[in-house]
């Protein structure tokens, strides 16, 4: 099967860029199963993953001034750096620094770089799926990033209130980036049941990377369906790698 070398933009936080790739090469062997080839060492494509310190996103979008907490210019140097290793598609692993994505794109015409919320809706517009709970970052909401993708695919989208916001943040923050994931699973788990109970049996989208390492298996929530964007971003980063393009969206 003929591959071509893909990246992955990580380091945001640095646990999440790890899974990530678990999650590519996981979608490598479903792809190499799809093909009817068999999975071994030799067939996974080549792929470089940039871990890279990068300012913290939601922070910088409450922010108009430039400087040193700004995270564009540590992730363009992450994709020169990745562009020089001749990587052809690329993948965020973080949904918030998908508020840089247009600028991203914009300096390395020559990549293409993947967008986790048009992902997301392409997918979910497939199953038929109309409505959907989002569990995101505060910068996430802010910058309507699945808003806007979803509402193209014909999917409304349900978010949490103020103060469900600040939970969420004080589970990725203080949770998860500390390694409470009992904290974090807790807060998170917390906002995705009152979402629920006010608006019904919907799919979550877990909208932060951070997420699915902690909510997944959380008292109160079997049986719902809990969405990981990462892997539906690791299923198109695998179809780039060995040169299938996306489905269209009618």
């Amino acid at each position: 099967m003929a591959t071509q070398v893909v990246g992955i933009l990580g380091g945001m936080g640095p646990a999440a860029g790890a899974d990530f790739v678990r999650l590519f090469v996981e979608a490598c062997a479903r792809q190499l199963q799809a093909q009817g080839q068999r999975v071994q060492d030799q067939a996974f494509p080549e792929h470089w993953l940039a871990q890279v310190p990068v300012p913290d996103r939601s922070g910088a979008l409450l922010s108009t001034e430039s400087g040193a907490h700004q995270p564009l210019e540590p992730m363009l140097q992450a994709l020169g750096r990745l562009a020089a290793l001749g990587v052809q598609s690329v993948a965020m692993a973080c949904n918030t620094a998908h508020a840089w994505h247009g600028r991203l794109q914009a300096r390395f015409p020559q990549l293409e770089l993947l967008h986790v919320a048009e992902e997301v809706a392409r997918a979910l517009r497939a199953e038929g799926v109309s409505q959907a709970i989002l569990l995101a970052t505060t910068g996430t909401y802010q910058t309507r990033l699945y808003d806007e993708a979803l509402a193209r695919a014909g999917i409304a989208l349900i978010t949490p209130d103020a103060a469900g916001r600040e939970r969420l943040m004080e589970g990725i923050y203080q949770g998860v980036k500390r390694g409470d994931l009992v904290l974090a699973q807790r807060c998170f788990a917390e906002v995705a049941q009152d979402l629920l109970a006010r608006h019904g049996a919907q799919p979550l989208i877990m909208g932060c990377t951070e997420i699915p390492l902690a909510l997944p298996g959380a008292p109160g929530l079997a049986g719902q369906r809990l969405l990981d964007p990462a892997k539906y971003l690791a299923q198109a980063l695998a179809q780039r790698a060995y040169r299938q393009g996306p489905p269209q969206m009618s």
